[in-house]
């Protein structure tokens, strides 16, 4: 595997997106960060030392703050190597959640914050990358694949997730002639910061013992990060999807 230091961008400042800067950054790669708030970049770049090329502040659902972004990216990092993209949420908030009962805005909503973020950093990415090659790792969810309608039924979210898992093989395909590479990691429940309903919720905790028993409950960012850090530096590997769920799909809880 190719050990070479790269310049990469990664999406959202906190859980998953910050454990896999610093692991990114401790492995010796140098790290821009894109985020939609100041506070959040800036901690996470300090934590970098080394290993931050800087951050930029930019609401990926926007087409013009993403194309800057990026633009601020690659003059600071010198050339884009890899992206790893995680931003992204839950629209619980916003209105998502069982089909019947969503209204058209929520779905939009939905959309927009899981994937068009995903369209225009993606986009951006290959744009960057497509005159010497490098690697794209996108975020999708297990909820995609492995529905659980107790708790976890957000239709808006699972089909935004959905979306991003089909879209792996098609870029993949699209562009492994420019030496793209285009991978997914699907995480299972993760203790991050949009998990927290989960976390403090008993009934939620005692199933995510049940149903990830290889991480005995919720997972942790870092479990997570290690997936993605190894599709950045994977040479041979493209249009993979790779579930890191501690079980999930595997075990059944009736």
């Amino acid at each position: 595997m190719d050990k070479r230091t790269r310049g990469i961008v990664i999406t959202g400042s906190s859980g998953i997106a910050a454990a896999t800067a610093r692991q990114l950054s401790a492995d010796g790669h140098r790290l821009f960060v894109i985020s939609r708030g100041a506070s959040g970049c800036a901690a996470l770049s300090s934590t970098l030392g080394a290993g931050s090329a800087g951050w930029a502040v930019a609401d990926l659902q926007d087409e013009s703050a993403a194309v800057t972004a990026f633009a601020e990216a690659a003059e600071a990092l010198g050339q884009i190597d890899a992206v790893v993209a995680v931003a992204g949420g839950s629209a619980r908030k916003m209105g998502d959640g069982w089909l019947h009962n969503m209204s058209l805005e929520a779905w939009n909503a939905s959309l927009s914050l899981n994937l068009s973020t995903m369209f225009l950093t993606a986009r951006e990415a290959v744009r960057h990358m497509k005159a010497q090659g490098g690697s794209l790792v996108m975020t999708s969810s297990v909820l995609a694949t492995s529905p659980q309608p107790d708790n976890f039924a957000t239709h808006g979210y699972a089909a935004a997730k959905a979306a991003i898992t089909g879209w792996t093989v098609p870029l993949a395909a699209a562009y492994a002639a420019d030496g793209i590479r285009v991978n997914t990691v699907a995480p299972g429940l993760v203790h991050t910061p949009m998990a927290q309903r989960a976390a403090q919720d008993r009934a939620i905790v005692a199933f995510a013992q049940r149903k990830q028993p290889l991480a005995q409950g919720l997972l942790t960012a870092e479990q997570v990060a290690a997936a993605l850090c190894w599709f950045v530096t994977a040479d041979a590997v493209t249009g993979q999807v790779l579930a890191v769920d501690g079980g999930w799909e595997v075990t059944s809880t009736s």
